[in-house]
């Protein structure tokens, strides 16, 4: 089942197209990552889903609803957060929750109980009453994520949900996205490839308002799957160096360091050899083999593969 599909969705300001026939499809219930640099096209691709601006050309479908500003009954079914959301800082957290639910048409007795809810699950129980004023980045944050979800959303839109955030707030919301998985669908736009790798299911990688990619990470990672092999030994490997240079099959290799360790590390120019024969040299040298690992790339080598130059592959 699709959350959300786009076909040729596409918005121009003047001649800049920030989104240029964007093809999407979001499976129901998984967490989508989408990722892009600054001005790509991530911030647009949002607000067109939400219904906040409409779209130049192209046709977009959330939650089975048609994409349209006017759309009262797709706003039932949508939670967003904004990369920066605003908040009145006069209010306590708990009055903003319950104004916000006032805004969904919610009955009373249900918005005191959503709101009871959201406070625990965002951990301001204990700040509920405190004037948002005096929240910290991090709260803020929490409670703008609380808000998004005072209406129990099929899809929830969150844009940049931890770029502004120290390490300690970052793991504090991407901990609360994760207990997200499986109730709704989560689309999640950010530049930060570390939060997407930890949290997402599937990514799309976008750059210049064009789909570069779009797949599972583990698939990704196959994909993009380098023939670089690391070998740690329990006792000093460094003459092996020498006779692994000397192999046809061997287009370089180095000892590095890895947490202090010693690592031989070998790029092969046919894994599938490599994967024949350095078994046996390694088992013919008498070392004791304490690892043996052909590595898959980080999101961060496949996105800057994909797009770190400006460019598309």
């Amino acid at each position: 089942m699709e959350a959300i599909r786009c076909e040729g969705l596409t918005k121009h300001y003047g001649s800049i197209a920030a989104l240029d026939g964007l093809n999407l499809s979001v499976a129901e219930g998984s967490i989508f990552g989408f990722l892009g640099p600054n001005g790509a096209g991530k911030t647009t691709t949002v607000k067109l889903l939400t219904g906040l601006i409409t779209p130049t050309e192209g046709r977009a479908w959330v939650a089975d609803e048609e994409i349209e500003s006017s759309s009262i009954s797709l706003r039932r079914k949508i939670g967003y957060l904004p990369e920066e959301p605003s908040f009145y800082n006069w209010m306590s957290g708990r009055e903003f929750l319950s104004f916000v639910g006032e805004l969904h048409h919610l009955p009373s007795r249900e918005i005191k109980l959503r709101c009871d809810e959201l406070l625990k699950m965002v951990d301001l129980q204990g700040d509920a009453e405190r004037r948002i004023g005096g929240y910290s980045r991090g709260m803020r944050q929490r409670l703008g994520i609380a808000q998004s979800l005072i209406n129990r959303p099929e899809v929830l839109f969150l844009d940049e949900p931890c770029s502004a955030l120290d390490p300690v707030g970052r793991r504090e919301v991407l901990s609360i996205i994760q207990r997200l998985r499986a109730e709704m669908t989560v689309f999640m736009s950010s530049h930060i490839l570390s939060d997407v790798e930890r949290v997402c299911d599937v990514v799309g990688i976008i750059s210049r308002g064009r789909l570069v990619t779009e797949s599972p990470i583990e698939e990704l990672r196959e994909r993009y799957a380098r023939s670089v092999f690391e070998l740690q030994f329990e006792e000093d490997a460094s003459h092996l160096i020498s006779q692994l240079e000397a192999l046809p099959w061997v287009a370089k290799v180095e000892m590095v360091r890895l947490n202090g360790e010693p690592i031989i590390r070998l790029q092969a120019r046919d894994v599938n050899h490599a994967n024949l024969e350095l078994p046996r040299i390694v088992a013919s040298s008498g070392l004791t083999l304490l690892r043996y690992e052909l590595t898959l790339p980080s999101l961060e080598d496949i996105f800057i593969e994909l797009v770190g130059s400006g460019g598309e592959k």
